[in-house]
């Protein structure tokens, strides 16, 4: 049995990749019958030898076997250059070379004339039997395409009650005997057979190749789906595991300083913020996983309101500036007033962290934030003259407990600020981008749309 070429994942509808098939499984068993027809053509000539003129006879045999060369000639070009080419490559070759079938159906359909009430019975007999084996047997090696397989079945039939007729009405004059009515009947009839069993044979094949197309796409979308499960499955086993990992360094160092003040009581001065550092260390560690436990979950209410952005980055310019002039760095707030539907909280909760952020990984310079209004809607930008990201890192940045290598300030982090910006601004609608330049800084950019693009259904992981 020959191996089936795989689905192309190109733009074939499925009855055109169909028909692409069943042309190349065509093709492939053509050159039994073919071989066959040059065995038969001898044996015709051998038949009528000597009860029909000699040189009628052998131009009709010079014809078959030039149609059949012919067939057999693009039947070795078709497995030699087309046998694994695409959908349109098989179509177009039927539709440039489809007529041959039809002229091997004439061509033998026209021997009729050579032995038709023109030789013995018995020669007549078997001269018949001949043809309608011939044109049975070829209508099933045809029948994986309606076109050839109907076009050599009416060539055939066609021209077989051609010759009938004109014995009737040309040679005889409508004097015929039952004889030749008779013939003329079981042609028709024969033409009729010949069509069903065709037409039967070819959607039995078509049904097989519908199959065999519906099972490749159904493999390959569970091919697909089982790799996503497993990638899933790796993505929250990573993420436990450094979920552990980074849960595990500050519950051990609450030990050892509970250690340390047991044996040493009046260290307790020295001792107690460290404690309490660590302690809202996991605190922070548990408040990222539940904030994103619920925001998978759907759990997040959000309460949209009408959202004044000035007065928003007035309050948060407050909050920060201190943060940032303890450092030595400037902050500027570029903001035009503009409202904008969201949550007030986690919008501030939003930019809350990526203002951390930029704090945090900016050792001189300084950090703007600008608001402006723009055809969507408004969008805030959050700058920074910090150490910037890696462009192979930017697509990489929002992933659960991801920390850019070899990139000072993620060692004491969690990996998990940006992720929950990502998915809060996902809830509520908002567009986030990232640009960066390494050593030059960064910008996230968060696109708030006009009228609110609030999404009742949570973010699926990524």
């Amino acid at each position: 049995m020959q191996p089936q070429p795989p689905v192309p994942a190109q733009p074939f509808s499925e009855p055109e990749w169909v028909e692409g098939e069943l042309v190349r499984n065509m093709m492939r068993n053509a050159p039994a019958i073919q071989i066959a027809a040059v065995v038969v053509v001898p044996m015709m000539f051998a038949v009528l030898w000597g009860h029909v003129p000699l040189a009628a006879l052998g131009a009709w045999a010079g014809a078959a076997l030039l149609v059949t060369g012919l067939q057999l000639s693009l039947t070795y070009w078709h497995a030699r250059h087309l046998k694994q080419a695409d959908t349109a490559t098989q179509l177009r070759f039927m539709a440039r070379f489809g007529f041959n079938w039809p002229l091997s159906g004439f061509t033998w359909g026209a021997v009729g004339f050579l032995h038709f009430d023109r030789t013995p019975l018995a020669t007549q007999f078997l001269c018949w039997l001949i043809i309608a084996v011939g044109g049975s047997l070829a209508v099933t090696s045809l029948s994986f395409c309606r076109k050839p397989m109907r076009g050599y079945a009416h060539a055939l039939a066609l021209t077989s009650v051609g010759v009938i007729l004109w014995r009737i009405v040309v040679d005889l004059h409508f004097h015929a005997t039952g004889f030749h009515y008779g013939m003329l009947l079981l042609t028709l009839i024969y033409w009729i057979l010949l069509l069903q069993a065709g037409q039967t044979f070819h959607e039995t094949h078509r049904s097989f190749v519908e199959l065999q197309y519906r099972n490749d796409r159904l493999i390959e979308s569970l091919t697909r789906q089982n790799q996503l499960a497993l990638d899933a499955v790796a993505e929250k086993n990573l993420f436990l595991a450094v979920a552990a990992h980074d849960t595990r360094q500050p519950v051990h160092a609450l030990g050892l300083y509970a250690d340390w003040l047991s044996r040493e009581p009046e260290l307790v001065a020295e001792i107690a913020p460290k404690i309490l550092e660590s302690t809202k260390a996991v605190n922070a560690m548990f408040d990222l996983l539940f904030d994103l436990g619920r925001l998978e979950a759907g759990q997040t209410r959000m309460h949209i309101e009408t959202v004044d952005i000035a007065r928003l980055l007035g309050d948060m310019e407050l909050q920060y500036r201190p943060q940032l002039q303890a450092k030595g760095l400037q902050l500027r707030m570029r903001s035009r007033p503009g409202q904008v539907l969201s949550d007030r909280i986690y919008l501030r909760r939003i930019l809350s962290n990526l203002l951390g952020n930029a704090l945090k990984y900016t050792a001189s310079g300084g950090v703007l934030v600008a608001a402006r209004p723009t055809a969507r809607g408004i969008r805030i930008e959050v700058w920074d003259t910090g150490i910037g990201i890696a462009g192979e890192h930017l697509g990489e940045i929002f992933r659960e407990f991801y920390k850019v290598p070899n990139h000072p300030g993620t060692e004491d982090g969690f990996g998990l600020g940006l992720a929950v910006v990502s998915r809060l601004a996902q809830r509520l609608g908002h567009e986030l981008s990232v640009k960066s330049r390494p050593g030059r800084g960064t910008v996230f950019t968060l696109t708030l749309l006009r009228g609110g693009a609030f999404s009742a259904h949570p973010p699926s992981m990524p």
